[in-house]
C-alpha cells in the first residue's frame, strides 16, 4: 500500500534493527513533546516486535530510498484490553482491527494517516489507544475522524485514551 510517498508492507525478521531503532527515535520524540508517562521501562521490547513480526502483525513503512520510518502493529480481532472501557462506550460491536506501537523516525510526515489508510484496506472498523500526554496522537486521530469512546486500561493497569473510526 502506498500513500504520501510510503509503501507498507509486512516486516520481516531482517527488519527487527530497524523497527527497534524507530521505537527509539519516537521515544524520544515523546519525551521531547511532554510524554514522559508512555513506552516506558524498555517497552515495546524487542521479544514484543519478534513476537509481532512472527505473529504476522507487525507493519513498516518504506521510504523512496528504502529506508523504514515507521513501524506498526495491527491487530484484527478482539483485544482483551478493550473488553471494558469506562466514561463512555464504543461505536459499535462489530468486529475491528487494532493500531497498537506506532511509531516514526520523524523522517516523513503524516504516519497515522499513512497507517490508517493502509490498515483501512484491510478492515474498515478501527480503533487505537494513547496515552493522556501523547497530545500530537490524540490531534491526530481526531483530524482522521476517530471519535473518543472511552478509557481502556492496559495490562499493567495503566489508563489510554481508546478512540475509534
Amino acid at each position: 500500500m502506498e500513500s504520501t510517498g510510503i509503501i507498507v508492507r509486512k516486516s520481516t525478521p531482517a527488519d527487527i534493527d530497524a523497527i527497534m531503532s524507530c521505537y527509539d527515535i519516537a521515544r524520544k520524540f515523546m519525551r521531547k513533546s511532554g510524554n514522559h508517562n508512555q513506552w516506558i521501562n524498555g517497552y515495546p521490547s524487542r521479544n514484543i516486535v519478534e513476537e509481532d513480526v512472527n505473529n504476522g502483525t507487525s507493519y513498516v513503512g518504506v521510504d523512496e530510498s528504502g529506508d523504514i520510518v515507521m513501524a506498526f502493529a495491527f491487530i484484527i480481532g478482539d483485544d482483551p484490553t478493550y473488553a471494558v472501557i469506562e466514561d463512555g462506550k464504543w461505536l459499535n460491536a462489530h468486529p475491528y482491527g487494532t493500531i497498537h506501537r506506532l511509531g516514526s523516525t520523524g523522517k516523513a510526515r503524516g504516519m497515522l494517516k499513512t497507517c490508517v489508510a493502509f490498515c483501512s484496506t484491510l478492515i474498515d472498523n478501527i480503533r487505537l489507544d494513547t496515552h493522556a500526554d501523547n497530545i500530537p496522537m490524540q490531534r491526530a486521530a481526531v483530524r482522521l475522524g476517530f471519535k473518543r469512546c472511552g478509557i481502556i486500561y492496559c495490562d499493567d493497569g495503566s489508563p489510554r485514551i481508546a478512540y475509534q473510526r
